[in-house]
């Protein structure tokens, strides 16, 4: 437990942002998901969409703080080498 006023503000700024953070990594998540869901059904056209929208939410992830900015690179670069494959 926090005894200091100090200690208590950490605390409420450390919960504030874990939530936060956890919050922008599930929609992170469920962005990619819908990457691959549609790279899976074959359909180009709402893949690349998925994509571009995806892009958007990965590199705000990774200005923030979320995730290293190679591993964002990673991402981008993996999903979109498996939509080049479709065609």
């Amino acid at each position: 437990m926090a005894n200091s006023p100090q200690a208590r503000e950490r605390a409420r700024q450390i919960s504030t942002r874990r939530a936060k953070n956890h919050r922008r990594r599930s929609m992170m998540r469920t962005y990619i998901k819908s990457v691959y869901a549609a790279i899976e059904s074959n359909d180009k056209d709402s893949a690349v969409s998925a994509y571009n929208s995806a892009v958007s939410v990965i590199d705000r992830a990774a200005k923030s703080g979320l995730h290293h900015r190679n591993k964002s690179a990673r991402l981008k670069s993996r999903m979109n080498a498996r939509i080049k494959a479709m065609a």
